[in-house]
């Protein structure tokens, strides 16, 4: 980059560039340059409690095939459980990059960053949609706050532990 390039790394924040650039970026990026920081209080707690909440949905949906990967659909259920141990990891890595919520201050004043999370709020709302088919609405609804809270995390968590009996409903198999 170019000591013309408004993007550039910042010398200071008095530097004309900087603030101008923060400015387009939005609020909440200042004082981010990509150098690892430590999680607080409130990241231990959402970690703390997405842990609890695997625990809790492991035990209570625990079934002898949760982690067998054989029959005619084994490697899609080996690829859901992979896409989900792989987006574990990058929300915990992303959690020691940014901060979560001004990462999501910051988004939300722009117009694709408001639709991104409508588009992702809905599609949450259908996952729960196929948990209340599979599961009735009880499960349903302790299903619920973990997925407005941790979205694909949590999606991703019920298609891994239940897989087989969604195959089964939907595809007979």
């Amino acid at each position: 980059m170019t000591a013309d390039d408004p993007l550039r790394s910042c010398a200071s924040q008095e530097d004309h560039n900087c603030r101008i650039t923060l400015r387009i970026l939005g609020p909440g990026i200042q004082g981010n340059r990509g150098e690892l920081m430590k999680i607080g209080k409130s990241g231990l707690v959402l970690w703390g409690l997405y842990g609890a909440f695997v625990l809790y949905a492991l035990v209570a949906n625990l079934q002898e095939n949760t982690f067998q990967f054989s029959g005619p659909l084994g490697g899609v259920k080996a690829i859901v459980w992979l896409a989900l141990f792989v987006f574990l990891g990058y929300s915990v890595y992303c959690s020691f990059r940014e901060n979560f919520f001004r990462s999501v201050r910051s988004i939300a004043t722009m117009h694709w960053g408001r639709q991104i999370g409508a588009d992702l709020y809905i599609g949450l709302f259908i996952a729960l949609f196929i948990i209340f088919l599979n599961d009735g609405a009880l499960v349903a609804l302790l299903w619920l706050v973990p997925t407005l809270i941790y979205a694909n995390l949590v999606v991703l968590l019920y298609l891994a532990i239940n897989f087989d009996a969604i195959v089964t409903k939907v595809l007979g198999l």
